[in-house]
This record gives C-alpha cells, structure tokens and sequence, in this order.
C-alpha cells in the first residue's frame, strides 16, 4: 500500500516547502480572469432553506472550547434548528461586504488561507426532526440543503471507517471535502497543506458549536477513501473527502444502506480553466486507505512524543477560573471574528495567553487525537509582548502548563521573517508555531499522519482564533519559510516540521 511509503509524503513536504529562492525567484502571478466560484453549485436541485432563525445558547467560547465534561447532559438526536446552528457557526456566511470594483465579498465562519473556501460539508442522515433520511449538501450562499439522495447511507460511512464505534450510533453523519482547484489557482501544491489547515479551523468551529448544543461529537479520520467519495459521486481528480463527524448518538443503523447508484449531478463550472497539479494528486493518493479492514488497523493512539524535560527558565500560565472566564458568547465571537489585518504592540497579558494555549490544546475527539496529554503538534512562540514574559522564544509544557524560555531576546524582526516576510507576525504580540516530529507520525501511521497532522495543526489554529476574539484581541493565520522556522527553534526543536502558524495581538486601528 501507497499508505506506508513514506518517502512519497517525506518528498511532497519537500517539495512544497517555502524557501527565500521559491518565493522570491519564482514569482507567480495570479489570473485573476480565472479566479474560482467559492461555492460549489448544483444546478437543478430544490434548496430546502435551514431555518433562519437560530437557537442562542449564550455560551461563553472559551467553555465551548473545551471538551465536555461529565455532566450527563446531552442532546442525543439532533434536530433541524440544531443542525441549522452547527453548520452556520461552522462553514456559514457571516458577513457581507462590498468591494468597488470586486462586487461582494461573503466571509464565512472560520478562517481559510486567501478567503477561498474550498472546504465544503455535506450530510448523512436519519430520519430526523424536520429532516427526512438522506444525503445532502450544505450550500453556505443560500444557507440551505440539497438533498443528493434520499435514504439513510450511514452504513456507507461507518463501514468505511472499519465500524469506528463512536459513530456507530451517530444519526448525523458530516462529510468535509476539498475542491483542489478552489485553493490551488492562488497556492499552487501547497494547497494540499491549505486542504487541512482550511479542515481544521471550520472543525474548531463545528466541535465548539456541538458542545454549545449538547452535541456529541467525534471526529473519524481514519476511513477507506474510495466507498465515502463514491457516496458522493465526486471526480476524485478534483474534489476528494478529507473527513467524517458523527454527530449526536441514539438511533441504530439499518441492516443495509440503500442502493449507491452514480448521480450525474451537473455541477456549476468553477472558472474558464482549471489547472492540475499532479503533486496534490499524487500526494492523496499515497495517503488513501484501500479498505475498512486498513481503517481499522490503522486507527489508534498517538506515539509517545514528551518534550525533554525543561531546562531553561519556567513560567507557569495563570488562565482565568470557568467563574471568571470572559462571557463573550460563541455565536457572537464567531460573527465578529475576522483576521487581523495590522497589529498594535499593544502587550497582551499572560493570562488572556493562558486562555489561548489551555483551551487549544484540549483533546480533540477524534479516532486518533483523544488519547489525554497526547498530540502530534507542539507549541512553539516568539513572544515579542507580554505583560510578565520576557521577550523571547519559548515552548510550551502542555502537561506541566508552563512556557520554557529558550532564548531571551528581542525577535521582532525575525518572526516577521520567518512569516514569509510579512509585518504581521513582527507586530503580533505572539506568534505561535506548530512543529511535529513528521518522521516519527508517518512511521506510526503512515502517510496518512500527513494529513492529520496538517489538520491538529488547523484545529489548533481555529482554536485559537475563536479564543483571541473572545478576549477582545485578534488573530491571523500565516504562511511561513519551513526551514527557517526549525532552524530557530533548534536545537530545541531539530528535525521537526511546521504544521501551522498564528499570530495573536491586538489590532491596530487605523
């Protein structure tokens, strides 16, 4: 199998890195003229409109963001009005605006590299409250479903997963895929990064908004490809799946899903041309499970990967109490949230960054994430201000809830270099990377490690966002020079490999 070829995703990683020569010798201008459609269109399907007028829970984000607890409290089967609120906090379009000479701009939940929202979401469900039994796509435009087909093909999708027995009993069933060309026409191969970063914040946003629910929900990443993009009948060349959510839990499966004939669906053109990148292709192909049997033995825990113990010079994180956590509910943090387009060097305190790095880093419920004090990502930071941190470049201690000072110093100017050049991340109170041991994850699961962990990455991001615009302060996901980056953390952080890059701070009005 492709999946345990690891020089395939060793040699893609390669090849799309950053460096000061791809960027700045090989430039790369954008036609506009053939700029995609962000939404993808069926033609000829009713729309059946969610309704409008959402449930308001008032919960604060920053309890969102953390896993439930033992409470006993939950909403097995979801509802219509559920479903409309997990998928508007999620992938919805929360903003207009208009641009003179580029007409309206629709910005949606969660953050995406360029605003070009390739991620789309589909459903398979049960008959449930307001909703027949049947597979649908969420079109964001219009804020409605479109029924692809009609009965109830769970079956396909836990089969697929190597019967993952969190979603055996799920009645709602969310499919995320990528359209390869709606992110690639601006970043070339190294949108297959953007696939999963682009994933991973509208997944912070979904798994805070079940929680807002009650919603049980777990995330399966581990399924055999072919059968779950065959139940979607998309040209895998182009558009491919990249993951599963069951949602709520209760009603059993039926003894066999109805029969999976193709749809012939027509689909809207995206833009006059659209150009291929094999890489991508190749890349996804390589980390493709072939049957549910591979999805069962692939799924498990995580390696043990402890960060040596500490050091240099420790400080503790001080995040606030549950009772005196700032109230700002997830819808309206998720309505307000953008990304920062400049930063003051306004200080942030160490408390309102403990409330970002405690909340991202909680489990994530998922077939290969949830393993508690595991992950595949640690947390490197340049803090360049930060009431009680001096200057400098740390990591943190998830276990132990501490930053380690790597190195003091003033590195302004190199964060802002590190970020591909960009201002952004030298004015950002604290720019956060995310580094994983990439060799040691594919040896454990293959190349499908890749994917996962450019995913925890966007997790880790979208969570991040969604903690900063509670606190009243901003946050923008950057692009980064790959090497460059672990150059500064080592020795600290030899032989690791970026998955994702945040900075956080307040905004500089102009």
């Amino acid at each position: 199998m492709d999946n345990w070829n690891i020089e395939l995703a060793l040699t893609f990683h390669e090849e799309t890195k950053h460096s000061y020569e791809s960027v700045y010798r090989h430039r790369y201008f954008l036609d506009r003229e053939n700029q995609p459609q962000s939404f993808k269109c069926y033609l000829g399907l009713e729309a059946m409109p969610l309704p409008a007028a959402l449930p308001v829970t008032q919960m604060p984000a920053l309890l969102a963001l953390s896993p439930p607890g033992e409470t006993g409290v939950t909403t097995p089967v979801p509802t219509l009005q559920d479903l409309a609120y997990v998928l508007f906090y999620a992938a919805g379009v929360t903003k207009r605006r208009f641009y003179p000479g580029h007409g309206e701009m629709l910005f949606r939940a969660a953050a995406c590299t360029g605003a070009l929202y390739h991620i789309d979401l589909y459903l398979s469900v049960c008959d449930v409250p307001g909703l027949q039994a049947g597979l649908y796509h969420f079109d964001p435009r219009d804020f409605a479903l479109r029924r692809l087909r009609q009965g109830d093909y769970r079956r396909v999708l836990v089969e697929a997963s190597g019967a993952d027995p969190e979603i055996q009993e799920a009645p709602v069933i969310i499919i995320g895929s990528d359209t390869f060309w709606r992110n690639a026409w601006k970043y070339r191969a190294r949108a297959y990064r953007h696939s999963f970063w682009d994933a991973g914040t509208i997944l912070a946003n979904l798994l805070a908004a079940a929680h807002a629910r009650t919603l049980p929900a777990h995330l399966t990443l581990g399924f055999a490809d072919a059968p779950v993009n065959a139940l979607l009948d998309v040209d895998t060349d182009r558009e491919v799946t990249l993951f599963l959510v069951g949602l709520g839990t209760g009603p059993a499966l039926p003894p066999a899903a109805p029969p999976m004939q193709p749809l012939h669906l027509e689909v809207a053109p995206l833009s006059p041309e659209e150009l291929d990148y094999p890489a991508i292709r190749i890349m996804h192909a390589a980390s493709s499970l072939e049957s549910p049997d591979d999805a069962a033995e692939w799924r498990g825990a995580t390696p043990e990967a402890p960060l040596p113990p500490a050091t240099g010079e420790i400080f503790s994180l001080c995040p606030d109490t549950a009772a005196n956590l700032p109230s700002a509910a997830l819808e309206d943090v998720i309505r307000r949230r953008g990304s920062t387009r400049r930063f003051s060097h306004q200080p942030l305190s160490l408390a309102q960054l403990s409330n970002v790095l405690v909340p991202a880093t909680q489990p994530i419920p998922a077939d290969c994430l949830a393993t508690p004090g595991r992950r595949l990502n640690d947390l490197y930071l340049i803090v360049n201000a930060v009431d009680g941190l001096p200057p400098g470049a740390y990591v943190f201690h998830p276990q132990s809830q501490v930053l380690e000072l790597l190195r003091a110093g003033d590195f302004r100017r190199q964060a802002g270099e590190l970020a591909l050049g960009q201002e952004l991340a030298a004015d950002a109170s604290v720019a956060v990377f995310c580094l994983c041991d990439l060799l040691a994850l594919l040896e454990r699961f293959g190349n499908r490690s890749y994917r996962v962990a450019q995913l925890e990455g966007g997790i880790l991001g979208g969570r991040m966002y969604l903690a900063a615009y509670a606190q009243g302060f901003g946050a923008t996901g950057l692009t980064f020079f790959d090497d460059d980056v672990t150059a500064f953390f080592s020795p600290h952080a030899a032989d690791k490999s970026v998955m994702f890059l945040i900075a956080l701070g307040y905004v500089a009005r102009r």
